[in-house]
């Protein structure tokens, strides 16, 4: 199944480092509640594409970390999630973490979103961190400081 997920970088020079334990990971979570993997791609991007995205797509014209593409369907995760790079390094540094954290942060965010999480509400929102928490927890142990 782990050939369902799959990372690129679009247009900048970027590679996710332990590409098979996110993969594992991102399964476990999936797995976990309740769901099965199915095409999942995530796109790297600089805060430029993205911001054009959110403009072109949603009619947003602010800069964010990510956007989620949902092709879900049948308890079947399946989507195109686009990740700023830019926004992960400076949010990492806002929120006094790490950069690997934090992308590990909004890379689940993605999935929890596609398995149907909500995050406009503030109790949606508060839902959000805490599932994320949750998922944050069972990445490899001996890569959460890498």
């Amino acid at each position: 199944m782990s050939r369902n997920i799959t990372f690129q970088s679009q247009n900048i020079d970027f590679s996710l480092k332990h590409k098979q334990a996110t993969r594992l990971w991102i399964q476990s979570v999936i797995a976990k509640k309740g769901y099965s993997v199915g095409p999942l791609n995530y796109l790297f991007v600089s805060d430029e594409e993205l911001l054009n995205m959110n403009k072109q797509y949603l009619n947003h014209d602010y800069y964010t970390d990510i956007i989620t593409f949902d092709y879900t369907e049948n308890k079947r995760v399946s989507g195109d999630i686009f990740i700023s790079v830019d926004r992960v390094a400076d949010n990492a540094k806002k929120f006094n973490t790490t950069f690997d954290e934090e992308l590990r942060r909004v890379i689940i965010h993605g999935v929890l979103h596609l398995m149907g999480q909500k995050d406009k509400s503030k109790a949606d929102a508060e839902a959000m961190r805490k599932a994320e928490d949750g998922a944050l927890k069972l990445f490899a142990p001996s890569l959460r400081g890498a």
